[in-house]
């Protein structure tokens, strides 16, 4: 096979009509006879940026299928359109688009990459789909449950207290029913990023990408701020996403962890740093216990990623491959 094979650039790509008038986004790389492979982005509300993962794949050994979730990136309608309705936008959604594009792609079983927020959808279509499921590799695991959510939008505040005042006080002076407690903080803020006002909505959106760097910047000794806040369409994109999805615990319900019976014949590895502060590899430790037969590889001096856990990525992707073939 030609070693050359759609290494840079899409095989293929195009855009899928699904539900609700959404076209999605998609993209293949590699080897048309390859094991197929499906990458999950993360977010809430992220994209497929430069299309990086590929490079964590051997693609002539993998048909590699990528896409950007519906709301995100170059999926159309996007998420910061307030008049695109919030229930258009639920984990069974897109697990539904997921299998719409699967069918369209003319794919039988797939190995599954998950990426933060992605490996909670990686987990949620898997469990609803595990006849299509070769394996999955995990990469900074979530399952979105109200503890992940409360520890990031609230418990952290213990490690970050000014940056998280500075986040409680504005919800306070803009969200009666927060200051009456009568809301949570990751509701209040979901209701102030779908705000029709858009000089609050967009103030509410600064607010939270802050908060956002500032957590995944443990250790720095400055805020690492992400380029991409300075897009205001992406900023109120992931923003709304994030806020919405996490205000409803990643619509998981039952949680992920009480159907791992579904999935735990599956073959997988999850790939954690120790560092993670904003998700805990408690969660990543959990799911190991409760499915017998997966790898858990914790990279001691990593993050919410960093260079030991991409190389691991790439190789338990290898490995899971091997077990496709």
């Amino acid at each position: 096979m030609d070693s050359s094979v759609h290494f840079n650039h899409p095989r293929e790509q195009g855009f899928l009509p699904v539900s609700d008038g959404h076209r999605l986004y998609w993209e293949e790389f590699g080897s048309p006879d390859g094991i197929p492979a499906l990458h999950l982005h993360g977010g809430p509300g992220g994209t497929l940026g430069n299309s990086g993962y590929r490079q964590r794949w051997d693609l002539p050994r993998t048909r590699l299928i990528g896409f950007e979730q519906r709301g995100c990136g170059r999926s159309t309608p996007s998420a910061a359109d307030l008049g695109v309705p919030s229930d258009h936008f639920t984990t069974q959604k897109m697990i539904q688009d997921i299998e719409a594009l699967r069918i369209a792609r003319g794919v039988d079983k797939w190995i599954l990459n998950g990426v933060s927020w992605g490996s909670t959808l990686a987990l949620a279509y898997a469990q609803a789909h595990p006849e299509r499921v070769h394996g999955l590799v995990l990469f900074a695991v979530t399952t979105t449950s109200r503890e992940e959510v409360r520890w990031i939008t609230e418990t952290v505040g213990a490690i970050f207290p000014e940056a998280w005042e500075r986040l409680d006080k504005f919800a306070r002076d803009h969200v009666p029913e927060y200051e009456s407690g009568a809301e949570s903080l990751i509701d209040s803020y979901a209701r102030l990023l779908a705000n029709s006002d858009p000089g609050l909505r967009d103030a509410a959106s600064l607010e939270w990408a802050l908060w956002e760097d500032t957590h995944i910047s443990l250790g720095s000794e400055s805020v690492i701020r992400d380029p991409r806040w300075n897009d205001q369409d992406f900023r109120h994109s992931m923003n709304r996403l994030t806020t919405h999805f996490w205000s409803n615990a990643g619509f998981c319900d039952p949680p992920i962890l009480q159907q791992i019976d579904r999935v735990k014949h599956l073959p997988a590895i999850f790939i954690h740093g120790r560092h993670d502060v904003s998700s805990p590899v408690a969660t990543a430790w959990k799911l190991h216990r409760a499915w017998p037969g997966s790898q858990l590889q914790i990279c001691e001096n990593d993050a919410h990623g960093g260079a030991t856990m991409v190389e691991r990525w790439t190789a338990a992707n290898s490995t899971v491959l091997g077990l496709a073939s």
